[in-house]
């Protein structure tokens, strides 16, 4: 978890290390690049460029890869803890979590890309919602669809999303709706880092 603004907008210093435990999750299941592209439907030069830490890969479709492997997202990262801090079943309310601005919270990092995790485990409860750091450059992720829904608002930097082959940019103050089931894919292509709020579902850890 990193404490200050500057630390959150840095890249991962280890880029190929979500990569690295995707080849070895799918090698100890047995799976080959073409299996794990069935059952996740990405593609196969996709996946083997996140394995071989040529191009990093986005939260919602490493939820897909996870699924294929039957893993939590949380086991690709270097700490293998929750998203946010676990809290007991017994204590948490039916309907709502709270979140504290001083309480913290656990940042991921993919590739270009740091997810800061903006709401507690509830029952019930299906939306995903994010701080996302988009840092410049990098290879851009292929267009790539799956269930749920996805808003993104950028409060900081430009952002290109492109949806269904067709790219949209977003400014401070725009913001973009979708069903995740359409093909999209995100990039920055600025020389700045680029903040986003982003909800998504369902959850992904």
């Amino acid at each position: 978890m990193r404490t200050s603004e500057h630390r959150s907008q840095q890249v991962d210093p280890r880029p190929a290390l979500v990569g690295a435990r995707m080849r070895r999750f799918r090698t100890e299941r047995g799976l080959t690049l073409r299996g794990l592209a069935a059952r996740s439907g990405l593609s196969i030069g996709f996946l083997s460029q996140v394995e071989r830490g040529v191009s990093s890969i986005g939260l919602t479709a490493l939820n897909s890869v996870a699924a294929a492997l039957d893993r939590p997202v949380a086991e690709f990262f270097d700490d293998g803890q929750p998203a946010v801090e676990e809290v007991p079943a017994a204590r948490l309310p039916t309907h709502f979590t709270l979140t504290r601005a001083e309480s913290g919270a656990t940042e991921y990092v993919s590739g270009q890309q740091t997810y800061r995790m903006l709401s507690a485990r509830g029952p019930n409860l299906v939306l995903e919602p994010m701080l996302v750091h988009i840092a410049p450059g990098g290879r851009r992720e292929e267009a790539y669809g799956h269930g749920g829904e996805e808003f993104a608002y950028v409060v900081r930097g430009e952002l290109l999303y492109e949806v269904d082959g067709v790219e949209h940019r977003l400014r401070p103050g725009d913001s973009l709706h979708l069903r995740s089931n359409v093909p999209h894919r995100l990039f920055n292509d600025t020389d700045e880092v680029t903040t986003v709020v982003s909800v998504v579902t369902p959850r992904l850890f």
